[in-house]
């Protein structure tokens, strides 16, 4: 049985352009797989904690010497890469905030990348230990940054998803979603490469 991964970042829950993107891949998605599972991972609705030092002290706390609270975390560190593991597809949303990823977002790759879990240092460089699942990303931008070489939230996701080992990417953009003349003609462009992709 193939497993959808749905991570959504978004913080306007129903009102997202993301959200309603990797929707209706996933509707596409559950037509092909009919039998399949979908995950979905709300980072908004759900909020992870942050990375700061108590939260980065647990990760890299001895297993037999843990507190209850150091243990939870780890708890939930586990829980999210086994989520990865799992799927055959991870698709995530990606919203512009100030021109970067949302907190959430961040929040939860803090807490995938774990030394001697998801990536190892060697002689040669870093290497990813998470399967290399297919992953798709869904940007949306109210303006346009892509298109004119100002994209600086991609990069960094690629970067970030190779390094723990997910190195098969794809973007579908959509952009100028607040721009009254580009919005309709964004939305069905992203809806083709939609049905390109599923």
């Amino acid at each position: 049985m193939q497993t959808l991964l749905q991570i959504r970042s978004s913080i306007i829950a129903d009102n997202s352009q993301s959200t309603a993107l990797m929707t209706a891949y996933t509707e596409a998605w559950q037509v092909r797989h009919p039998e399949g599972q979908v995950v979905i991972r709300d980072l908004a609705a759900e909020p992870l904690p942050v990375l700061d030092g108590n939260t980065l002290g647990a990760l890299m706390s001895d297993p037999d010497a843990r507190s209850s609270e150091q243990q939870a975390v780890v708890d939930l560190s586990d829980k999210l890469i086994a989520e990865v593991k799992s799927a055959d597809q991870v698709l995530i949303g990606i919203p512009m905030y100030n021109f970067g990823i949302p907190v959430q977002l961040k929040a939860w790759f803090d807490l995938l990348a774990r030394a001697g879990v998801t990536f190892r240092y060697t002689d040669t460089g870093p290497v990813g230990l998470l399967p290399d699942t297919p992953v798709l990303l869904f940007a949306t931008r109210g303006g346009v940054y892509h298109e004119v070489g100002q994209d600086y939230q991609i990069p960094f996701v690629e970067q970030f998803l190779a390094f723990i080992g997910l190195k098969q990417t794809e973007t579908i953009f959509a952009e100028g979603l607040n721009m009254a003349d580009r919005a309709d003609s964004a939305k069905a462009a992203a809806q083709q490469q939609i049905a390109a992709r599923v």
